[in-house]
């Protein structure tokens, strides 16, 4: 999984890149500081691999992972150029999903682009130049199915969509605030639409807001917005990220204890970003290693053994599954097994969050 983190100049965006990544991205308070993308992976926190290492005593832990990408701040204009706009756009293009990140504190020694503190207007600055791009795309393969049309009258159904979404667009909307059947979602998925990608907004609050965020009126606002188009929002201080990086888990933990805060901004990250993409992980175990896998929500059960490796997939006989409560409850997968826990599915199973699962395959 790939994430963009996007936003406007200074607002803390490569702040929040370096402490969620520790991979040192450059961070100045000045516009443009980012040009090239940095790209950091991190893993997923999940506290089930350590309880089925112990239980294993396996040699090894593999977490799945996320790759963070910080893309330099849009600007006004950025679509046509702006700010070295063009290229910043096509590294948007690649991702799966948007992190923007909003200002939404006070500080007189951080300047803003616009010299003044409005969410809701840098949210606009930046989604106008990803739909004004969307255009231009839209407009020159409207040209194009209108051109095959002639030939191909199957053509006339993609071409409605296109007209819809052109409309939408035309309105100051992105293209995910529609309302699409599965077939149009899947079509206008293609099109590679940057304001069709999913998005949270990550509403990065001072530290004093860093334990009830979500009472901040400009928070507020973000929410009331992200609801309108049905995207996430993440309450984060990314200052307080930039701390807690300096810090072990174990002093992490106390620190947060401290300040009244129940997880870290990364976590909050993760979790939207795993809910804004219907992403579930399922898990194998054994004494090599034991390992999260992550997959689409509905996968069944050859997909899943796919996603380890291609002949699973090919060569799918069973899943030997087992939900991961029933096998800590019951303490081995001998015990597990003796209690008729263990399951024997076919290829019509879908995969559920947390299964721990044996695939068996020939090939």
């Amino acid at each position: 999984m790939k994430l963009g983190m996007v936003g406007l100049p200074n607002v803390g965006k490569s702040t929040l890149f370096n402490a969620i990544t520790k991979a040192g991205a450059q961070a100045e308070n000045y516009p443009f500081c980012t040009i090239d993308p940095n790209i950091g992976v991190v893993q997923v926190p999940d506290e089930r691999l350590q309880v089925l290492h112990d239980m294993y005593n396996s040699k090894k832990i593999v977490h799945t992972s996320i790759e963070f990408v910080d893309i330099a701040g849009l600007v006004k204009g950025a679509s046509k150029g702006e700010g070295l706009g063009n290229k910043f756009l096509s590294h948007i293009r690649e991702v799966d999903a948007i992190i923007h990140v909003v200002r939404c504190f006070e500080d007189d020694n951080v300047v803003h682009v616009d010299g003044k503190i409005g969410p809701l207007k840098d949210i606009e600055t930046i989604n106008l130049e990803l739909i004004i791009s969307d255009v231009e795309l839209i407009d020159r393969r409207i040209q194009k199915t209108t051109k095959n049309l002639k030939g191909d009258k199957s053509l006339q159904k993609e071409l409605d969509i296109l007209n819809r979404v052109k409309e939408v667009l035309e309105q100051g909307l992105s293209a995910r605030t529609m309302e699409l059947t599965e077939d149009e979602a899947e079509f206008v998925k293609t099109l590679c639409l940057l304001s069709y990608k999913p998005v949270i907004y990550a509403a990065n609050v001072s530290e004093d807001d860093a334990a009830d965020g979500e009472d901040n009126p400009l928070v507020q606002e973000v929410k009331e917005f992200a609801a309108s188009e049905h995207s996430e929002v993440a309450v984060i201080c990314a200052k307080l990220e930039a701390e807690l990086t300096e810090l072990d888990d174990e002093e992490r933990t106390v620190f947060l204890e401290e300040l009244g805060i129940e997880e870290s901004g990364l976590d909050k990250l993760i979790k939207a970003s795993y809910s804004l993409l219907d992403l579930i992980s399922f898990l194998t175990a054994g004494e090599p290693e034991v390992r999260a896998w992550t997959i689409k929500k509905g996968t069944k059960a050859p997909g899943a053994a796919g996603k380890i490796h291609s002949d699973f997939e090919r060569g799918f006989i069973r899943a030997e599954t087992v939900a991961y409560d029933d096998l800590i409850r019951c303490g081995s997968m001998t015990a597990a097994k003796e209690k008729g826990l263990v399951r024997s599915e076919g290829k019509d199973y879908v995969v559920k969050d947390g299964d721990v699962i044996l695939f068996r395959f020939n090939v």
